[in-house]
């Protein structure tokens, strides 16, 4: 196996709600060594987000999957409404 994909094994088990912050530093460390630095060096560049991400027991799933839920009805009424037909077609859809 090589050193990236064993990193990116190691990562799936640090991603969890219940890791340690600790255990992120040294996923970090070790993974910068390997073909996923550059990818490390974007997770650094706002580490702190990245932590909470991991740690914080917050998720903007839901949300997003209403901004889904609206573009897929925008996208179908594409062409052939206005702003007041898509606005009736996404409340009568809520």
């Amino acid at each position: 196996m090589g050193r990236a994909t064993e990193a990116g094994c190691i990562a799936a088990t640090t991603v969890r709600p219940d890791t340690s912050t600790r255990r992120i530093t040294w996923w970090l460390e070790a993974a910068a060594a390997t073909d996923l630095g550059g990818f490390v060096t974007g997770l650094r560049q706002d580490e702190a987000a990245v932590r909470a991400a991991i740690v914080e027991p917050w998720s903007n799933g839901p949300v997003e999957g209403q901004v889904n839920r609206l573009k897929l009805i925008k996208r179908s009424m594409y062409g052939r409404a206005k702003f007041d037909l898509l606005r009736q077609h996404v409340l009568q859809a809520a």
